[in-house]
């Protein structure tokens, strides 16, 4: 019963806010959609925000998971670090069906940036052991700096009410290369 309860909550979480920006759908309006008591979305999530992260990591985890998986696991080089993460992008954003959902997790993202994600590729910390086997010599903070102007330029693109054009995927694509894979600093002083 817990577990259809959770469920239940995703789904009425993800069908309102289809219709509806995060701010505008309410704890209340989720429960009362779902069905559920009063304590529901505390009780399974503890917040409002924690529940639109659930939701998200849910639905778009899979994704992601099995491609850079396999680059953690076996680092190639950052373009095909950079393909992994756009790929996909490129074709949610072609399905009707999840292209809002890819939208939602771009302006959350971007309103939310201390969220405390749960699930490995949608946590900082990956992101830069990844960039930093790649790349030789980088230091972690450098890749760290280098991940979050990555991350905010891809969101700034995918939050747009927009699709992003081919020509836009395509230059997103060389310059996300270009900036995540510049060399190390000489003598492992920072990069600007």
């Amino acid at each position: 019963m817990s577990t259809d309860t959770r469920d239940a909550l995703l789904d009425a979480a993800a069908e309102l806010l289809t219709s509806a920006p995060y701010d505008e759908v309410s704890v209340r309006a989720v429960r009362a959609a779902a069905g559920a008591n009063p304590a529901a979305v505390h009780y399974h999530f503890g917040s409002k925000e924690k529940l639109v992260a659930a939701l998200l990591e849910d639905r778009f985890a899979a994704t992601w998971t099995a491609s850079l998986d396999g680059l953690a696991a076996t680092p190639t080089g950052v373009a095909e670090i950079v393909d992994a993460i756009l790929d996909p992008i490129v074709a949610l954003q072609a399905d009707a069906s999840s292209a809002p959902g890819l939208r939602l997790l771009a302006q959350f993202a971007a309103a939310h940036p201390a969220t405390a994600w749960t699930r490995p590729w949608f946590r900082f910390d990956n992101w830069v052991d990844l960039l930093t086997a790649t790349v030789p010599g980088l230091d972690p903070a450098t890749a760290r700096r280098r991940w979050r102007f990555a991350f905010t330029v891809l969101i700034a693109e995918l939050a747009a009410p927009r699709p992003v054009s081919a020509a836009a995927i395509a230059a997103l694509r060389e310059f996300l290369t270009a900036g995540l894979a510049g060399p190390a600093a000489p003598n492992g002083s920072p990069t600007p």
